[in-house]
């Protein structure tokens, strides 16, 4: 049990070695790609402020709904270590202060997100593309609230923050304009992982 971190319900535990010492081998390897993976997405962006517009999103929750609720969580702490200790893995940089500014709660929101993707795709979701879009909207939700409440934390610090009306302000400038986006990428996600299933299934 220690060294199966996945089920065969995920892509990653159908394909992964038989042997335990490969399988620990084969998803610790898969932890640190998934990393490299985020990085490359978060390197994707459009510079708005106070939260850029990146591919992450996408990134996690497929790597979730293909890995399982462990090693996706797993691949997202390590993402976040990475960062915090200074590494450039974030959108525009890296460090402790990165993560306690305006973004810090949509970063630490992809805990959760993976964990309730990864979740769903244990218990089969990710081979019927509803049901993943449903959890990858509903991890995306949880995403939205923890980065909205951050923003909302910040507010007394934030010159773009209209101090008059804190929470339209907030809402408008970095959490509305990216819900049709968010909603695209997490469809975008489910197909892919429920697509690679159906080409798995056919190969077998």
């Amino acid at each position: 049990m220690a060294v199966t971190l996945t089920t065969p319900n995920t892509l990653l535990g159908a394909i992964q070695p038989q042997g335990s010492a490969a399988k620990l081998a084969a998803n610790l390897a898969t932890i640190v790609l998934g990393t490299l993976l985020i990085t490359a997405a978060a390197k994707i962006n459009v510079p708005v402020w106070p939260v850029p517009v990146t591919l992450q999103g996408l990134a996690i929750a497929a790597l979730a709904g293909a890995f399982g609720l462990r090693i996706g969580v797993a691949t997202v702490a390590l993402y976040l270590l990475e960062g915090a200790f200074g590494l450039p893995v974030f959108a525009n940089g890296g460090g402790l202060m990165y993560l306690a500014g305006p973004t810090g709660g949509f970063l630490l929101g992809f805990l959760p997100m993976a964990a309730i993707i990864g979740w769903a795709a244990d218990r089969g979701a990710s081979r019927r593309t509803l049901p993943l879009f449903g959890a990858a909207l509903a991890g995306e939700a949880v995403l939205l609230a923890l980065g909205f409440t951050w923003l909302l934390f910040l507010s007394g610090q934030a010159g773009w923050i209209d101090q008059s009306n804190v929470v339209a302000s907030a809402w408008k400038g970095a959490v509305q304009p990216f819900i049709v986006w968010d909603i695209l990428k997490m469809a975008l996600a489910a197909l892919t992982v429920s697509g690679a299933w159906n080409l798995l299934q056919r190969k077998q």
